[in-house]
């Protein structure tokens, strides 16, 4: 790591400017942040204009953060069955790579897809494939696209490390490919992370079966619902079913420590400041 010992942060909001993202960062005392480069509820994304970018490389230099991750838009879905939806998906996929490489943002954080009514097998190959469409322009920046795991509601792919393997095995030697562990998608999802001995058998299941090498981030979050669950619904660190043990010991593992991590529980900046000086002081005990 370059300047910070530890890269703690939440996703923060990029209104009036991609640079208030990294300003609200700084402000709740981030050391790396994730963000939306574009409205994550419409279809449509535009360029960042220049003066923009220019107003980003000052904040970037001004507050120190590092490693920042895009997270796409919630509407994309590279596994879907439906011609006209993925093909407005893999246009906004692109386009929002196009969007990080502008902004020289390190990962690109992605829900993997939905099958909806093809079978998960079906879903993967589409998702493999979508993401094969953007080869040349994925070696044209610094980003690295990181699959995000999920809880598995609905029809979505990915909630299972084969899943995950799948697709790594596929893409990692065509495009810049890692992944980025939710605690709250896995936990509820069925795998247990309570306890140091039970996170320690799901890092092992993980590198057994998809490889530590490719994990490079965590979603750092609670779960409101139950173990197994598969329902995806965020808590505050220590308020949901996980409990705070879990990130106690997250923040003393010697693997997990060094990741970049990004909070995404509820009630925004107030809180996530508590969050990520609680985490710190967790690292030094």
């Amino acid at each position: 790591m370059k300047k910070h010992e530890l890269l703690i942060g939440a996703h923060t909001s990029a209104a009036g400017g991609v640079h208030k993202a990294l300003l609200e960062g700084e402000s709740i005392g981030a050391t790396t942040i994730q963000l939306f480069t574009s409205n994550q509820k419409r279809w449509e994304g535009k360029p960042i204009p220049e003066d923009e970018c220019d107003r980003w490389e000052e904040a970037l230099e001004s507050t120190g953060i590092e490693q920042v991750m895009s997270h796409d838009s919630y509407l994309i879905n590279l596994g879907s069955p439906n011609h006209d939806a993925l093909h407005k998906s893999q246009k906004a996929f692109r386009e929002e790579l196009l969007r990080c490489h502008q902004l020289k943002i390190s990962y690109l954080n992605f829900h993997p897809g939905a099958a909806l009514d093809s079978s998960e097998e079906e879903c993967l190959d589409q998702i493999v494939k979508s993401l094969l469409t953007v080869e040349k322009l994925a070696h044209a920046g610094p980003t690295r696209l990181l699959i995000e795991t999920t809880a598995g509601q609905g029809s979505s792919v990915g909630h299972t490390f084969e899943h995950i393997a799948y697709l790594v095995d596929r893409l990692e030697k065509h495009i810049p490919i890692g992944v980025c562990i939710d605690t709250c998608h896995i936990f509820a999802a069925g795998y247990d992370i309570r306890t140091p001995d039970e996170w320690d058998k799901t890092l092992k299941h993980f590198d057994k079966t998809v490889g530590l090498k490719h994990l490079y981030a965590l979603h750092v979050n609670d779960s409101l619902k139950p173990f197994g669950s598969r329902k995806d619904r965020h808590a505050p660190l220590g308020k949901g079913e996980i409990g705070m043990e879990a990130f106690r010991y997250m923040m003393k593992h010697p693997f997990l420590k060094k990741l970049p991590k990004y909070l995404e529980t509820p009630d925004g900046p107030p809180l996530w400041k508590h969050e990520i000086a609680m985490l710190r002081e967790f690292a030094k005990h």
